[in-house]
């Protein structure tokens, strides 16, 4: 049981939708509902089942009885293509596939979302819902990664490891029944899972908005008083354009006493702008689908990503080539590591080392807080070993976000092109001048291309893929300035 849970805050928490607000109470007993149907169905505790559905309160009640079920829950986006669902549902060897729609899906068990809630009124129930034959599976949870760095695999968690970690996170960010908890993320990945058990295991209200429409779940966090707000970062930074635009849909997030942030690393001009406008610090946390939450920052600490978890251990293994000093790939040790990956073709593969190597960067501060700089892509320019991510972050203090992509180049290594995302669509050269103000020679720009908003994946991170696509296209997308090739030589 978690602290939450013990604090006696008399609160009637409440699933909201944009067409409906439910009691847990009564999603609890829809849930039990649906349990029984999926044993109708010859599922029971152990057998797999793959959730491949969009964000609705729908959604939530059938994940709670898969729980209470005790199958073993395959995970996918909702928009994953129909060949890549089947060869899931094959490797998996699940039993029924839950959606939203079958027109999609073929020669497999399915089942809709609506089908399955279809008759869940009815008198109080004869059970609690629980989660202990969920808790108790090695493969409690199978999210299927994207394959953006690699062959696509299965991620497979143990329940007890899931559960454990949101527990060890509840109480350090101090949900509490009161709250009313808006992710403005997809229900199908890690961090977006991770917010909806942690509403109902702190007992939290969660209100279900359409995220890709922010002026809606903005006005929706206004009609049911969102106290919590999470979302990544590029989210909130459009969310916080919007408030810019519209200075009285601020008054719709007045009750929000937190706004938390993860999965990628935070721009620092961003939350600065942030603390300006909204009056809140953005609260950045840092985590993996691998290995759960790892750190937090917390209102009374909104330092960085905060400190690591208690149990939870985390060193740097630094390189000495790169130019960077105290910064280093993080290795994590957590008693709520994943239990191994699940490859393409079926075959469980362990883990075996009790440190996991994370592909991250990052460093401490002296009061041990952690900052995440980004992914370990080393590039090699003229001589010199760097990180783009890194280099990104200390060019965002030119006053706009920025990625950059390194590309093969024959005489220097690697030419690096800088992403910089203004609406206001100021001229490139005018970006060089302020973010060459940030860096040494050996990291200047070759080229600077203006863009409106970066591209962003399902996730809402900025989207790599489509930036180097870019990169490597030309002058045709976007404002750039002239090429330079001339700072190192």
């Amino acid at each position: 049981m978690t602290v939450a849970r013990e604090i006696g805050i008399a609160v009637t928490s409440k699933l909201f939708t944009p067409d409906s607000e439910t009691t847990y109470e009564e999603v609890e007993r829809q849930a039990l509902a649906v349990a029984g149907a999926l044993r109708a169905r010859g599922i029971s505790t152990g057998d797999r089942v793959t959730l491949k559905a969009g964000n609705s309160g729908g959604y939530v009640t059938v994940l709670l009885a898969l729980m209470h079920t005790g199958a073993s829950i395959v995970l996918l986006d909702d928009q994953q293509q129909p060949a890549v669902t089947e060869q899931v549902v094959g490797v998996t060897r699940s039993r029924l596939t839950v959606v939203d729609d079958t027109t999609a899906t073929s020669g497999r068990a399915v089942v809709t979302v609506a089908e399955l809630l279809a008759g869940t009124t009815g008198g109080p129930a004869a059970e609690a819902l629980s989660f202990e034959a969920w808790r108790a599976l090695p493969d409690g949870l199978i999210t299927w990664s994207s394959g953006s760095t690699g062959e696509p695999k299965g991620i497979v968690k143990p329940g007890e490891a899931m559960l454990r970690n949101l527990d060890r996170s509840i109480e350090r960010m101090g949900h509490r029944p009161d709250d009313v908890l808006l992710p403005l993320l997809p229900f199908s990945h890690q961090y977006g899972l991770s917010m909806v058990l942690t509403a109902w295991l702190a007992r939290s209200s969660l209100l279900v908005a359409p995220y890709r429409r922010l002026d809606h779940a903005v006005r929706m966090a206004g009609m049911y008083g969102a106290t919590v707000v999470d979302a990544t970062p590029a989210v909130h930074l459009s969310m916080l354009n919007l408030v810019e635009r519209r200075p009285e849909m601020a008054a719709d997030l007045r009750k929000v006493r937190m706004y938390c942030t993860g999965g990628a690393p935070l721009d620092g001009s961003a939350a600065e702008r942030f603390v300006t406008a909204l009056g809140l610090p953005l609260l950045d946390g840092y985590g993996s689908t691998e290995l759960g939450n790892i750190a937090f920052a917390t209102p009374d600490n909104p330092v960085g990503c905060g400190p690591v978890l208690p149990g939870v251990d985390v060193r740097l293994e630094s390189d000495p080539s790169a130019q960077a000093a105290g910064v280093g790939e993080l290795l994590v040790r957590t008693p709520d590591v994943f239990s191994g990956y699940l490859t393409a073709d079926g075959v469980f593969d362990p883990v075996r080392d009790p440190w996991f190597r994370t592909g991250d960067l990052g460093r401490f501060d002296d009061r041990g807080n952690l900052f995440v700089l980004g992914r370990k892509l080393a590039v090699h320019r003229a001589g010199y070993t760097l990180y783009p991510e890194v280099v990104e972050r200390a060019a965002s203090a030119c006053g706009a976000p920025v990625k950059v992509i390194g590309l093969p180049d024959e005489r220097l290594g690697s030419r690096l092109v800088f992403f910089v995302q203004d609406p206001e669509g100021r001229d490139a050269l005018y970006w060089r001048a302020r973010i060459c103000a940030q860096l040494s020679p050996f990291e200047y720009p070759n080229r600077v291309v203006v863009c409106d908003a970066f591209p962003l994946n399902r996730n809402g991170k900025p989207d790599g893929r489509q930036l180097r696509a870019m990169a490597l296209t030309g002058p045709e997308n976007g404002t750039h300035a002239p090429e330079d090739r001339s700072s190192l030589q």
